[in-house]
């Protein structure tokens, strides 16, 4: 299934991704790494993810990347067919995502 990531999402990615650059120099590619191997993953099991609460959207979805310490947010679109990713979001900050 197709993947699109809203601007925010790019956003937060590309902003963390500088960060992880930055600041883990003993795992510089995980962060790559683990941000490909999940849009791959719900690409092809897009139910994979858990339900996520405190939303105001509707099925939307969040799966762990715990290697990296991060949830991605996203969403199956019926028309057309796609994955939508809405956030990257840090376990650290608490509360998940205004979507």
């Amino acid at each position: 299934m197709p993947i699109r990531v809203v601007r925010t999402a790019a956003d937060q990615i590309a902003e963390a991704s500088t960060w992880w650059d930055a600041n883990r120099p003993k795992a510089p590619d995980a962060f790559r790494e683990e941000i490909e191997r999940v849009l791959e993953l719900v690409s092809t099991q897009p139910q994979i993810g858990a339900k996520a609460g405190n939303v105001k959207l509707v099925s939307v979805r969040r799966i762990h990347l715990s290697r990296i310490h991060y949830y991605v947010y996203y969403r199956v679109r019926e028309s057309p067919e796609t994955v939508e990713v809405l956030a990257l979001w840090h376990t650290s900050r608490g509360s998940g995502p205004d979507l």
